[in-house]
Parts: C-alpha cells; structure tokens; sequence
C-alpha cells in the first residue's frame, strides 16, 4: 500500500487534465493518483476513464468549492500524506521524494510545498507560491519570489529548504492526520486563502511548514478564475479580513483591523481611478459581506482560542503594502527561525 495520494480537484478542467496529468503519471512513482471531480459538466470524466486507467477517480454530486470538494474527498482517502495538486501543475521528474523526505525526517514538519516556477516564463517564479509563502503582520500576503504582481526571475536564489509561514494549496504536501485534527479547510473560505488559514492553525498547534527548494513544478496559475476576476478580487479581500479576524490576539486587532479596512477601501479607490471599476466594487462587497460574517467568525475565533494559543512565528513584522509600493522594494529579507 502506498503512503500518499496525490489527489487533483477538477471542475471542469478536461483540456488541463489533458495538458498536464500526463506529466503526473509519469514523474510519479510509489503514490496513488486520485482525481477528484467537483460535479463538472465538461467531458473530464469520459476522458479520465478512457484515457488514465491507472488514476483513480472519486466523483462528487456537485460543485463544493475548492474547500469543500477537498473536504468531502479527502475523508474517504485513507494515507499518512496528501499532496493536493491543481490541474494546472506540470510536475518534473523527482518532483516528489523531496517533499516526503522532509515529512518521513522531520516529524514537527506538518505541511510542505516545492518551488512553483511559472508555466508561461519557466524562468520566473509564478504567482501562487513561488518560493515560499509568508504573512505581514496586517494580514497580506507575499511570496519569496513574488510580492504582490512583481515576481523575481530564478536565479537559483531560492534553492533552500527552509520554514515559511504557508505552504501554497496549488501544490501542498500534508499529513493527513493533521489535515483531519484541523478541520480541513475553512469552507466558508469557499477559495482563495484557505491554505493559509490551514497553515496559521498548523503553527498555533505548535508544528511547521516548510518549503523545498530541491523539487520544482511549473504553474499555469488562473486556471479556474482569472487573477484580474472581480469574483477573485472579492475573494481574496473578504477572506484577507477573515483570516486575521479569527487569527491575531486581541490586543493586535483593535488597531490592526480598522487599519487594514482602511488600506482595503485605498485598494479599492486605486481600482476605480485605474479603470478596474469591477474590481472596485468588488472590494466593497468584500467589506460588507466580512461585516456581515463577523458572528460567525467570531465563534471560530473563540473556538480556536480555546484549544490553541496565538502564534506569532513566520510573520513578517513589517507592513508589505509599504515596503512595496512606498520603499519600491520587491523582495524582502525573511529571516530562518532558529
């Protein structure tokens, strides 16, 4: 019996799963391949049973979301790991002894992920991932190799094994025994952030993340909704504020949450005056519809408040929107705990 599952979340997705599964049949050795449909409408079923005979194929009723196709898929998958991989992913061969090598070794290690490389300029790192991914003390998220739009060129500087703050969902090695004790993913997330949700749970329970730069894929990126989608700009506005609502003390959020609204209504403004009026509104509705989940977030805050305590590890201390945009800078120095 093999100890991972390699499991691929399709909605939708036959021309991916035509582009890019073969490349998971063949670099991956000693694992089982599942794919997960969620409720498609497309030809991807016809084309999994005709043309994979060796990847399993696990089909949902419906559309359950990102977070919720995996939640439901993953109970009825039963291997000390899971490498969660989008459709979107050309593997390479080796892609994936490294990854469980950090696993089998390091038993504080709950979560870990390659270097992730664009598919488009395969000389550059890709948006959702790239070297590794970190949190300011606002909630914004960054990349090693990608802050905001900007992403570095791979000049091997990235080649390192080394703790980060969260692991990308696009390629996302787990144990499942953790993924199961935390709850999987926050489905109210429905996309977009969830795995740093998950990752800020793995270090409030006292394990780590890690990256590895010794396995490399290649990422399309935008493979579902694309990064200029209004309905991702409202994803990842909402659950922004929602993730450092459940996660940051007390003590942090009654200055940092009304400072982060602020900066989110400045985005929003900046949309607007750059032509991108949907991407605006969208923003707003980000706003009102966090406000109006405040309650709900509010119980999963006290629950996890309960049971595990604030964890300050791997946060960038700084504020990236104004390294960025006010210093220039594109990259930041995040240095290794000890």
């Amino acid at each position: 019996m093999n100890t991972v599952s390699v499991v691929i979340l399709n909605y939708n997705g036959e021309k991916l799963l035509r582009q890019f599964l073969p490349f998971v049949v063949e670099h991956t050795k000693n694992a089982d391949i599942i794919v997960v449909d969620n409720g498609s409408t497309d030809q991807s079923l016809s084309l999994l049973h005709a043309g994979f005979p060796t990847v399993s194929v696990i089909q949902l009723d419906k559309n359950y979301g990102f977070c919720g196709g995996y939640n439901v898929a993953l109970k009825k998958i039963n291997t000390p790991y899971y490498v969660l991989l989008n459709t979107d992913i050309e593997v390479t061969e080796g892609w994936l002894d490294p990854l469980l090598n950090i696993l089998d070794k390091n038993p504080e290690v709950a979560a870990v992920q390659p270097k992730i490389l664009s598919c488009h300029a395969k000389d550059h790192f890709e948006y959702a991932g790239a070297g590794g991914g970190f949190i300011d003390s606002y909630g914004y998220p960054f990349c090693r190799g990608r802050i905001f739009n900007f992403t570095e060129q791979d000049h091997g500087q990235y080649n390192d094994t080394r703790e980060v703050f969260w692991a990308s969902g696009a390629c996302l090695a787990i144990r499942s025994e953790i993924f199961h004790k935390l709850g999987g993913f926050d489905e109210s997330f429905f996309a977009h952030m969830e795995e740093i949700d998950l990752c800020w749970k793995i270090h409030r329970m006292g394990k780590l993340v890690y990256y590895c730069g010794t396995s490399t894929i290649y990422h399309v990126g935008a493979g579902t909704l694309s990064r200029s989608n209004p309905r991702k700009t409202y994803y990842n506005f909402r659950n922004g504020l929602s993730l450092i609502y459940k996660h940051l003390p007390s003590a942090q959020l009654w200055y940092k949450l009304p400072l982060r609204i602020l900066l989110d209504l400045l985005a929003a403004f900046k949309f607007i005056i750059e032509g991108h009026g949907r991407d605006g509104l969208a923003v707003n509705k980000a706003l009102i519809d966090f406000i109006k989940s405040v309650k709900n977030t509010q119980r999963e805050r006290a629950q996890l408040r309960a049971v595990y305590p604030h964890s300050y590890r791997n946060i960038y201390q700084g504020l990236i929107v104004i390294d960025y945009y006010i210093r220039g800078k594109k990259s930041v120095e995040i240095k290794n705990p000890k």
